[in-house]
């Protein structure tokens, strides 16, 4: 069979499956992401082998793509109104949720006399979430309205947040970790690190103003989707080019219209009608390009890297909760719901291998590891939880 009809015909039966997925997911306790993980690692290389090489070679272009778009949506949830009341909640179960994994999984590792560039690299990788699994999984279980959607949208506000920190605390563990394997300047790693966050923050508020004023004008409170797609893949393009982070410079993008373009309804929902379809390619390709394998070779750091994430993870979300005066539902679930990991800390871990080279080379394998377990059963813990919040589970 020739490349273009081996295209279509796997594209197509990709998409019609997330039809099936989210039919499945109705009648069990799994969410459709896992389901799309779990089919993608059945057809994949790693087992049937049937997709076509080709369409795997471009997982890297519709991850971009696809994580521009959650980076825009999770940023749209950054509005006064939206977290009017629930600032100081957010602001502080995302510190402490990325803060704490950091802590624990970096003085966990050090009592097993794991070298300090390593504990400290994977430790800052603990601190993010993923944020493409988290939105799914709320968009797909979250009613309209009740606890349930409350507590969804609260949590992707704080996913936003979470990465951001992460990606700050990864900057400056990063050059920590330099200086101590005395292979570099532990300061270029850290301006590096302001140059792609604030870089990236810098180019969404540039195009974010812009386009709160200019879009939603031929459709009169609406933006189209070609306004919707243009804005987003500009954005990214821009972000690629300048070699900042795209995920958060979309995040600022989404945030700047959300508050600024009063004019708007709903600051570009068209994108929505194109959101799930890129979904459903991205998560049955990563599940597709997961190593799983690579779960036999992590060893003890990688065992005690899942445990020490998972307890870092609660205890820093549940302390958040409690200092930001959230409710007893929050303070119970939410560091449940925070667990999911995958394409952001892949990055971050292929970023350390580069940069250190054998200082680190625990690192890579134990992050794509650990990405294999939280990618599958992060979203069905996150999943469990909404399901918990919607029968009325008490707090």
């Amino acid at each position: 069979m020739t490349a273009i009809p081996a295209l279509l015909i796997s594209v197509g039966a990709i998409l019609l499956l997330g039809l099936l997925t989210t039919a499945v997911a109705e009648r069990t306790p799994l969410p459709r992401v896992t389901l799309l993980l779990a089919f993608g690692v059945l057809i994949g290389p790693e087992a049937l082998d049937l997709l076509p090489g080709f369409l795997l070679d471009q997982f890297e272009l519709i991850a971009d793509v696809t994580l521009l778009m959650v980076g825009f949506l999770l940023g749209s949830r950054l509005t006064g109104s939206g977290l009017a009341g629930e600032a100081r909640e957010v602001v502080w179960i995302s510190l402490t949720a990325a803060v704490m994994p950091a802590l624990v999984v970096s003085g966990g590792l050090v009592l097993l006399r794991i070298p300090p560039p390593t504990t400290i690299l994977l430790g800052c990788i603990a601190a993010a979430t993923a944020p493409t699994a988290v939105l799914d999984v709320v968009q797909e279980a979250a009613p309209p309205s009740g606890p349930r959607q409350r507590f969804g949208e609260r949590l992707l506000a704080i996913t936003a947040l979470d990465d951001i920190w992460a990606v700050m605390l990864f900057g400056v563990g990063l050059a920590a970790a330099t200086a101590l394997s005395g292979q570099g300047d532990g300061l270029g790693a850290v301006l590096a690190a302001l140059r792609d966050l604030g870089g990236g923050a810098l180019l969404g508020m540039a195009l974010g103003w812009p386009a709160a004023l200019l879009t939603g004008r031929l459709r009169e409170g609406q933006p189209i989707l070609l306004e919707a797609l243009g804005i987003v893949l500009l954005c990214g393009g821009l972000a690629l080019w300048l070699q900042v982070s795209h995920l958060i410079a979309a995040m600022a993008m989404g945030a700047v219209i959300a508050n600024r373009a009063t004019h708007h309804e709903v600051p570009f929902h068209a994108i929505e009608g194109i959101e799930w379809p890129l979904m459903v390619l991205f998560f049955v390709l990563a599940g597709a390009a997961l190593d799983v394998g690579s779960l036999g070779r992590i060893g003890a750091v990688g065992l005690a890297y899942l445990a020490l994430r998972v307890a870092g993870k609660l205890l820093g979300a549940r302390l958040g909760a409690r200092w930001g005066h959230a409710d007893p539902q929050t303070r119970r679930w939410i560091g449940l719901a925070l667990l999911p990991q995958a394409g952001v800390a892949i990055g971050m871990a292929l970023v350390a291998s580069h940069r250190l080279g054998p200082e680190a080379e625990a690192v890579l394998p134990v992050v794509i590891g650990s990405t294999v377990v939280f990618e599958l059963l992060g979203p069905v813990a996150l999943r469990a939880v909404l399901s918990r919040l919607a029968a009325g589970e008490p707090g």
